[in-house]
This record gives C-alpha cells, sequence and structure tokens, in this order.
C-alpha cells in the first residue's frame, strides 16, 4: 500500500491544523534515506512557494526523480508559471463554465478558490474538478472574466499559509476527502496490504453492480487484508493511492472510465477493466473480425458502410430477413434493431449510421435465453441464463423511461453445456486475462458467442445465487494475487 507524506517548509507552518504523523519538514523529506525505494510513496507539497528554483519546486522535482507520486507535479508547476502553457488546456471548458455562470451576474472579475479540486460553491464543482484533474494543487486560485463570454483569465498556485480562518477549515475538509491517510480518526482499523479502489457512479441508472454487491465486495476484500474504498469520478486524481482500480462503472471509451483505466494503468495499478480490455470489448466490429481471425464460433456476421448499398443488396442476398442490425458500441440492447425486410432496413439504417460509419448485420438467431458466462483470468467463474422480455426478442425492452427485463437462472458452471462454456472461453482468449462476461446463444446442441463484455454485471440476488458471497471471494482473490506480483515486480 502507499505511503502519503505531507511535507512543509517548517513544521510550524501546520500548527492551525490536526497534528499529523505524516507531516514532515523539507529538511527531513531532502535527508531521505533512500534505501527502501521499492515502497510507494505518495508526497502533497506544501511549501510556502512553488516559484522557480525555490524549496517547493525542489520537492516536486526530487520527488519525481524517486518515483514518488506528488501533487503538484513539475508539469503542473511549469504549466502554471506561463499563461500561454495553461491556456491550450482550458480551451475546451467554455461549455463548462457555460453551465456555472447561468445564474451569475456580468462582473468585472470572480475569484475563486479550488482546495483539491473541491470549492464551496456548487455551481462551480464542476470547472474545480477539471482543473484539478489538469492542474492538481493543493489550492488553485482561479480568476474568471467576462468579455464576450466567461472565460479563465488566471491559475495560480496559492499556499495553504495565506489561507484565513474559514479557508483553513475547507482546506482541512478538502484535504481529509482526498487523501483519507492524513488523519485518522476513531478506532484504529486492522492494518490492511494493499488499497482498491472501486470506481462507481452512485446515479447512474443500470450500475454493473449494485449496492448489496458493492458492499459484499468491500467485506469480501477486508477479509483478505484489502482495504476497499469506493471511489467517483471526482477522485482522479487520488488514483496513485491505491494498489488496484476495479471499475463498477458503465465503461465507454469517450468516456472518464477509460481515463481512470489509463490513468491507473500508467501509475502501476492492477486495473480491471484494463484499458486494452475496454477497447477491444467496446467495439463489435473489432469483436466481428476477431472472432473470424480465431474462428470463434459466433452468428454470421456483415458490415455495412454507410453510402454503401451494394452492401445492402449483398446482405438482402446472403441473410434474409429477419436480420439484427447493431451500432458497434452499444449496450444493454441499445442501438440494436431487428428488420423483416428490406423497407425496414432502408428505414433503420439514417438514423443508426449517425452514431457510426460502419455497422453489423448478424443473422438472426432466436432463442428463449441468453448464456451469460463470467470469466476472470480465462476460468469461468458462474454462469448466468438472461431470458428474453415477454413478447420481446431481446433480454432488455426500452420504451421512454422505462426499461423492462427477462427473467433469469444462475447455475454452476458445471451444469452448462460443453459447447457454450469452451465457445465462451475460446472467445476471451485473444483478448487478455481480464474479467469478462460472454454472452453466448445456444443452438441445436452448439454455441455462438454474440458479445464479451468487458464490464459485467455482478449484482447481488442475481450472478452470485448460486456461489454466494464465494463468488466476491473469488473475484477479490484474483485482485490481491495480482496485487501481489505487482509489488513483487512479476
Amino acid at each position: 500500500m502507499a505511503r502519503t507524506v505531507l511535507v512543509v517548509d517548517d513544521l510550524a507552518d501546520w500548527s492551525p491544523y490536526y497534528p499529523s504523523e505524516h507531516v514532515i519538514p523539507f529538511e527531513t523529506y531532502l535527508a531521505t534515506d533512500q534505501d527502501g525505494a521499492d515502497e510507494r510513496v505518495r508526497v502533497i507539497n506544501l511549501c510556502g512557494s512553488y516559484r522557480y528554483l525555490s524549496d517547493g519546486y525542489y520537492c516536486s522535482l526530487l520527488a519525481e526523480a524517486r518515483g514518488h507520486h506528488v501533487i503538484p507535479s513539475v508539469k503542473v508547476l511549469n504549466d502554471l508559471g506561463k499563461k500561454a502553457l495553461y491556456r491550450l488546456q482550458i480551451e475546451d471548458l467554455s461549455q463548462t463554465l457555460a453551465k456555472a455562470f447561468k445564474t451569475q451576474n456580468k462582473q468585472q472579475e470572480i475569484k475563486l478558490l479550488s482546495f483539491f479540486g473541491t470549492t464551496p460553491d456548487p455551481e462551480f464543482q464542476d470547472v474545480a474538478r477539471l482543473l484539478f484533474e489538469r492542474f492538481s494543487c493543493p489550492v488553485l486560485e482561479v480568476t474568471l472574466s467576462y468579455r464576450d463570454r466567461w472565460e479563465i483569465n488566471a491559475l495560480r498556485a496559492v499556499s495553504h499559509r495565506s489561507l484565513d480562518d474559514a479557508q483553513q477549515t475547507l482546506f482541512a475538509e478538502a484535504l481529509d476527502q482526498f487523501s483519507k491517510k492524513v488523519w485518522r480518526k476513531g478506532r484504529v482499523r486492522k492494518a490492511t496490504r494493499y488499497d482498491l479502489a472501486i470506481l462507481v457512479n452512485p446515479d447512474e441508472d443500470m450500475p454493473p453492480s449494485n449496492r448489496g454487491a458493492l458492499k459484499k465486495f468491500i467485506n469480501a476484500g477486508r477479509q483478505l487484508g484489502i482495504d476497499v474504498e469506493l471511489i467517483t469520478q471526482q477522485h482522479y486524481v487520488r488514483l496513485p493511492e491505491f494498489d488496484g482500480l476495479f471499475i463498477r462503472e458503465t465503461t465507454a471509451i469517450d468516456h472518464h472510465t477509460y481515463r481512470f483505466a489509463k490513468k491507473a494503468e500508467a501509475e502501476g495499478l492492477v486495473v480491471i477493466d484494463d484499458p486494452t480490455s475496454m477497447l477491444r470489448c467496446t467495439n463489435k466490429v473489432y469483436l466481428a473480425d476477431l472472432f473470424r481471425t480465431h474462428k470463434v464460433p459466433s452468428p454470421k456476421t456483415w458490415l455495412l458502410h454507410k453510402g454503401n448499398a451494394v452492401h445492402l443488396d449483398r446482405l438482402e442476398a446472403e441473410a434474409g430477413y429477419p436480420v439484427v442490425i447493431k451500432i458497434p458500441d452499444g449496450s444493454f440492447s441499445r442501438g440494436i434493431v431487428k428488420v423483416n425486410n428490406r423497407q425496414e432496413l432502408e428505414q433503420k439504417l439514417p438514423e443508426l449510421f449517425q452514431k457510426s460509419a460502419l455497422l453489423l448485420a448478424q443473422e438472426f438467431l432466436y432463442t428463449d435465453f441468453d448464456w451469460r458466462i463470467g470469466i476472470f483470468n480465462n476460468k469461468a467463474l458462474y454462469a448466468c441464463r438472461y431470458y428474453m422480455v415477454k413478447n420481446h426478442w431481446q433480454i432488455y425492452r426500452h420504451g421512454g423511461s422505462r426499461t423492462d427485463s427477462g427473467n433469469f437462472d444462475t447455475l454452476p458452471t458445471f451444469e452448462v453445456p460443453k459447447a457454450v462454456l469452451d465457445a465462451a472461453l475460446k472467445a476471451t482468449q485473444p483478448i487478455g486475462n481480464g474479467f469478462y462476461g460472454v454472452d453466448v446463444k445456444e443452438k441445436n446442441g452448439k454455441g455462438y458467442v454474440i458479445e464479451v463484455n468487458d464490464n459485467p454485471n455482478i449484482d447481488s440476488g442475481i450472478e452470485d445465487k448460486y456461489l454466494g458471497d464465494e463468488l466476491y471471494r473469488l473475484i477479490m482473490e484474483e485482485l490481491l494475487r495480482r496485487m501481489e506480483n505487482r509489488s513483487k515486480g512479476l
């Protein structure tokens, strides 16, 4: 697990706050023996000045040389030192600013302080968070001005020593939220070997794990010596304090979940879902070619290119009707339509082509249910049968604000037909050794892989119906094994 260090110019600078063993003066950090260089260290640089070649500048510079994760980084300090550099990184924030200023008067100038990416005014919270992701500073002063529109006129890293009493309180509360390790309150918890972050979105309508499942993941982790913490989108910069990241929010490439995965991987964390698996699984065009190359049994598939009528003639001649049309990155049965004739095909395609230049067409294989095989590290953990919604051909039916789903059965993997299990395992091997949910249709004794999901559902009362708490333990044991191997350099 990572050790957190707060570096100040002098311990007297910390007198307004609770004492903490994690706070050390710069002289101590400068003289730190580096024999334990294998330990993961996280440095929060709170020196009074970040000027070039000041103690604060050297603190960040030495931290990076020692392989410690530090905020602010030298790059951030250099970027904030020159307006031409930081302006390049804030040009895309105009919409966020416009949203923040809906109820604001067009004043000459507004200044606000961001404490670890938080600000007391909720209207500016999105602005503060986005700026913190790009310029990670303990305290950032933001100057905004209005000309034809609201713009960020200046950014400046501010010393915590310059804060008044009210601001000191906000700073301390933000620090406590940013790093729970600085002040250890109440009963001392049992020592844990590793820290695991589970990324969730409390507002998501159809999350991959419900609250009951998240509680079971936390309990299973703690039994294994893993300190598990739920984090959200706003905790992006906290990633280096963890040993692993487990994403339990619906993933997408053009989305913060992918940025989290990339950031965590770059910081040396164990990541599930890893960004490579996300890239490979979220696009059905890629999967279709992958299945073809590796001879994975799957429904016959055709690619449709926008504006190419020849593709439609070939599809009609070879597939017939009905046929299923899919956008490459749809999920939960969204972006998938079934067409029964050429007229329906030509009616549906324009809408789908607005979302992607390529579409997939697949032969229609109706079954009463789809198999979902949960696979982690090339081993089948669980099996479910998801039944189609009554009088519908999919397991989900979306209608306005309502989404219907079919029933389910959860079975031990040894009761799954061999053809289905073999097809599922064969489909994941060329993708990686991550955590996948493979959807398979069973027809005439054969298994046909529909898709591989990088972010499979684990819901309490559904996927764990057979294994119970053992399912969570198996997943957390594999994460623990990977974190142990990572710490050993394996």
